[in-house]
């Protein structure tokens, strides 16, 4: 009985472990050049496809509450940044099991999409989100919040 119970309590460790290791959750943004925070953005599943929008500015030149994409070329030009869908259409890699790919981000600054990549690090602490076009490529780190 002992050693059932202890099995259970290592897999439900485990479990737990390998769900902080998901991009699942609220991240907080920091801007490349200033290092200040920018946004939180909460990332979700929905059967497998990845999505994450901003939950909240903390970037105060940013923060107005009418503020929109109005750089945005495509069906986000014009939206309010507050709730605006920066992440879509990830996937977990079939060959790489700790990155999700194959969606897009946009920077709300200057409009522009990028295929993107997330990679979960340090414990699923902090998500490595590179922004690709073409050969080049950017990547921030962004702080898991919960």
């Amino acid at each position: 009985m002992f050693k059932a119970l202890i099995a259970i309590g290592f897999v439900a460790c485990g479990t737990s472990a390998m769900a902080q290791m998901s991009p699942v959750g609220v991240w907080k943004t920091i801007d490349d050049d200033t290092k200040a925070e920018k946004s939180l953005v909460r990332i979700k599943d929905n059967a497998g496809v990845y999505s994450g929008s901003i939950e909240k500015l903390l970037d105060p030149a940013a923060a107005k509450p009418d503020a929109v994409c109005d750089k945005c070329t495509d069906d986000r030009k014009d939206k309010p940044l507050l709730g605006l869908t920066i992440l879509r259409h990830l996937k977990q890699s079939a060959d790489d099991k700790t990155v999700w790919d194959g969606g897009d981000i946009v920077d709300p600054n200057n409009g522009k999409v990028y295929r993107t990549r997330l990679k979960p690090v340090d414990g699923g602490k902090k998500l490595e989100v590179r922004g690709y076009i073409g050969p080049f490529y950017r990547t921030q780190v962004w702080l898991r919040v919960e």
